[in-house]
């Protein structure tokens, strides 16, 4: 049949499965936009505040749903505004096609009117980036585009479309989905070894990381922890891989990881990497992270093993079929002297916090507390996405999403509409401190238009919360551009922006205040007001080895 590449478009996101799209229209990216309206009642399209909110709503949608989520933005400003969500995304290993429309053929490369390489811009992160100059490839362009996202190490790929192209007519036959594997290319002897390892160790822990929410792995891990007798710790990208109720699990490993963790890692005489990439967050000082164990490293992506921290064995191939065979391989073994070891770190070294005022940590277990562990939690970036990591209870994979690897302040919010978006009958909260909040706080219009109902917690300290922590602790407390202590009233920018607002000033308005925000099922601020000097225990100073990790206890022993 004959179809215009806008036409095109839409048919080949219908073929793909896709039935909502985030974006923001503009003159370039128009005959799309036209092609969408015919078709409203199979691909919704959910107009966001600002283009950087579409991309962190399809990541959000994305992480929430497993599928492929979508963004469109038009070209020159509307695209780079793109740029962070995209980059955000890459980062976090998160499928994402980015559909954005470029000025026409003949204008190209002649500083028009609205014009951006956006292929070229975003080429360092992205999968793959495509401009489409011609209508007749731009069928199996979008096919190939989805293709790469959500295969392999899955990320995110920019199409650029002409503007002409999308006008451009020629023949179209719809094609069924492709149906990829992820490819394993790890040999006999390979797993034999790391089989053989495992068999030898007496003291194995669990490292977990991103790749086993992508790979759907956590029930293999849960089976693989039981096998080995082996207690397990998690990235800021893992949580909710393995159950952070169970007996085995001894919290985040890294910087802010528990000094149960990071103290038990550097003991283990065999540390299994699942699904993780040495993060300088997770390691610290490389050349003295787990320096007494054999390292075992199994990952989807082979460009992974060795790039940070060198490994005795590693098994490359998604992460749920290897543990799938290498489960098969081992015998039931027991390590009671090692697991009473990591109770007794668990018992004496704990996470806690001043109990007598409001803090974040009391409202992320209150949250907890309230919700079951159930919700989806989104985070921006700082101190609260530490709390947040630390004291509520995951169990479940893809109900933890933030920005790990480039650490987005603003991502938050766009993401948990594209999460409560993608899951409906979920409960998703967004945690953000005041200084992310500020940054892309317009997005509570896009939940007011759509009634999503979310509910957005800001941590409000009137400063920047970890940068001051860092200046406190490192710099002198030379508190240089982190106060924020202004007129802004988030209770009244919320209502203004159509949601309702709840301000938090005591422990006991806490548990109140996010009942009501769930039974009013509407979108919801929740302003909890705490001082501006909490911190964030435990620590390890950036470059330390990770068995340095201090808390508050420590510090005030050495003053």
């Amino acid at each position: 049949m004959q179809l215009n590449g806008s036409e095109i478009v839409v048919e080949c996101l219908k073929e793909q499965g896709v039935d909502t799209v985030f974006g923001y229209p503009g003159g370039a990216i128009l005959n799309i936009y036209d092609a969408l309206y015919n078709h409203s009642n199979e691909i919704r399209h959910v107009l966001t505040s600002h283009e950087q909110g579409a991309a962190h709503a399809a990541d959000g949608y994305a992480r929430a749903t497993g599928k492929v989520g979508v963004c469109m933005a038009t070209s020159g400003p509307g695209a780079t505004n793109l740029v962070t969500g995209i980059a955000t995304a890459y980062m976090d290993s998160v499928p994402m096609v980015a559909i954005t429309a470029n000025v026409t053929l003949p204008l190209l490369g002649k500083d028009s009117f609205q014009e951006v390489d956006i292929a070229g811009v975003t080429m360092p992160i992205t999968k793959h980036s495509y401009i489409v100059k011609n209508v007749e490839i731009l069928a199996d362009t979008i096919r190939k585009a989805f293709e790469i996202a959500r295969t392999g190490r899955p990320g995110p790929v920019l199409i650029d479309i002409t503007k002409d192209v999308t006008a451009a007519v020629c023949e179209f036959e719809p094609q069924p989905i492709a149906q990829s594997e992820r490819v394993s290319s790890y040999t006999e002897a390979e797993m034999a070894k790391v089989a053989e390892y495992i068999s030898q160790s007496k003291k194995p822990y669990i490292y977990l990381g991103g790749g086993a929410i992508i790979s759907g792995a956590d029930r293999e891990v849960a089976e693989l922890a039981e096998l080995i007798d082996a207690p397990v710790c998690d990235t800021l990208m893992g949580k909710g891989g393995f159950d952070g109720r169970s007996d085995r699990y001894t919290g985040m490993i890294g910087m802010h990881g528990t000094k149960a963790s990071n103290l038990g890692v550097s003991q283990c005489d065999l540390l299994l990497a699942l699904g993780a990439r040495f993060s300088d967050r997770v390691t610290g000082n490389p050349k003295k992270f787990a320096e007494g164990a054999k390292i075992i490293h199994i990952d989807v992506d082979a460009a992974e093993i060795n790039k940070n921290i060198r490994v005795d064995a590693s098994l490359v191939g998604d992460l749920k079929k290897v543990l799938s065979e290498l489960n098969t391989r081992i015998v039931k073994q027991e390590h009671p002297e090692w697991m009473a070891t990591i109770r007794e770190l668990k018992e004496k070294y704990p996470l806690k916090y001043d109990n007598d005022k409001l803090s974040c940590p009391y409202v992320i277990e209150e949250i907890d507390r309230i919700t079951k562990g159930e919700a989806i939690i989104t985070t921006d970036v700082g101190q609260h996405q530490m709390w947040a990591a630390q004291y509520y209870k995951y169990t479940q994979p893809r109900t933890f999403l933030s920005s790990g690897g480039l650490g987005t302040m603003g991502y938050g919010l766009g993401a948990c509409i594209g999460a409560q978006v993608g899951q409906p009958d979920k409960l998703c909260i967004n945690i953000a401190g005041d200084g992310c909040f500020r940054m892309n706080m317009n997005e509570l219009a896009t939940a007011s238009r759509y009634n999503i109902p979310i509910i957005q917690v800001v941590i409000n300290n009137h400063v920047l919360g970890m940068v001051r922590q860092w200046q406190t602790l490192f710099y002198g407390k030379r508190y240089s551009q982190t106060v924020l202590n202004d007129k802004v009233d988030f209770c009244k920018v919320a209502e203004g922006l159509g949601c309702v607002a709840i301000r938090v000033t005591t422990k006991e308005e806490v548990a109140p205040a996010i009942e009501k925000a769930i039974a009013l099922k509407a979108p919801v601020l929740i302003e909890c007001m705490i001082p501006e000097d909490d911190k964030v225990f435990p620590m390890v100073p950036a470059g330390a080895p990770i068995n340095e990790v201090f808390d508050g206890d420590d510090l005030k022993r050495q003053s």
